[in-house]
């Protein structure tokens, strides 16, 4: 077996796991659109993208899949919601093999929890979607709800809209709480399209990784909205990305946080080493092209496999 730099070349051996991942596919039986700033939007081909993946990924035999939110999109007519969300989740259920979902604002937009997390095959406690799962014994995923706090998606219980909109209210003076205008800096992630990790959930968090620290366990944290500005977009930012950061810090288990939202991806390391992957939307492939990945995990890194739009990526775990 050759050595480089006194390492193993990541091609001569086996992966510990492999796993598929696409985002924001935000499907809709609709004319093709553009986003607020003027970016081409395929509501149609999304779900051809997604086909494509699916061919991919079983053929590549990947384990499982982490579908990265925003399922449906927000312009889907509200009496198709269901039938629209129904039809990409058909598509999922063609991978020979478990798929995980979270929730993101498009998805919000369309169907309230309660009907959105049995849809999405979400065990929830409260009708929050966040998860851990472990495929592996040596690695822990993580799979956070980052509209736990949300002005979105909360019908049933008024309380947790009242805290959002206030949230929101204290920290943007616009009456459309989507504009950043006269927002500075950091400032310009407090929009209505995002949202916040919730107290209990924190408080999950710093369990679930203190456990896979005493298990030996490399960890990768999922989140729709990203968790670092380096890799994002400021307005696509979670709310509260450095107090969640603050609880992955403590630990050295967390090695890549993944995540989607910001259709146009990114990737940063931050000031702890942890590496921030911001994946391309399947919604912005013009026909023909795709943005889907497969990942290999190593020992001492996590390899992105991209397709077309997705930039493949090496990302070496800091020790």
């Amino acid at each position: 077996m050759s050595h480089e730099n006194g390492t193993v070349t990541a091609q001569e051996k086996q992966p510990l796991v492999s796993f598929g991942v696409i985002a924001d596919v935000q499907y809709a039986d609709i004319p093709d659109g553009r986003s607020f700033l003027g970016v081409p939007r395929y509501y149609r081909q999304s779900l051809l993208v997604l086909q494509r993946a699916v061919r991919s990924w079983n053929e590549k035999k990947v384990e499982f899949v982490i579908n990265f939110g925003d399922t449906i999109d927000g312009f889907c007519p509200k009496e198709h919601s269901l039938a629209a969300i129904q039809r990409v989740i058909d598509e999922f259920g063609a991978f020979d093999g478990p798929v995980h979902h979270m929730i993101g604002n498009h998805c919000l937009y369309n169907l309230p929890r309660e009907k959105l997390l049995p849809l999405l095959n979400i065990a929830s406690q409260n009708s929050r979607a966040y998860y851990d799962f472990s495929p592996i014994p040596e690695v822990r995923f993580i799979v956070l709800d980052g509209y736990d706090i949300s002005a979105i998606g909360w019908p049933q219980d008024p309380q947790n809209t009242i805290k959002a909109v206030n949230f929101l209210k204290e920290r943007n003076p616009n009456s459309d709480k989507n504009s950043p205008n006269g927002l500075v800096g950091l400032e310009r992630r407090f929009l209505m399209f995002n949202g916040a990790v919730g107290e209990e959930q924190m408080e999950w968090l710093d369990n679930v990784l203190e456990d896979a620290t005493k298990l030996n366990q490399n960890v990768v944290v999922c989140c729709h909205l990203p968790l670092d500005p380096g890799a994002s977009s400021i307005e696509s930012l979670l709310w509260n990305y450095d107090e969640v950061m603050e609880v992955i810090h403590r630990y050295k288990c967390a090695k890549v946080c993944l995540s989607g939202h910001d259709h146009r991806g990114g990737h940063s390391v931050d000031s702890h080493g942890v590496h921030h992957r911001v994946l391309e939307a399947a919604l912005e492939c013009p026909p023909g092209t795709n943005a889907f990945g497969s990942i290999d995990i190593f020992h001492d890194r996590l390899l992105l496999s991209g397709a077309d739009r997705m930039e493949s990526q090496e990302m070496v775990f800091c020790s």
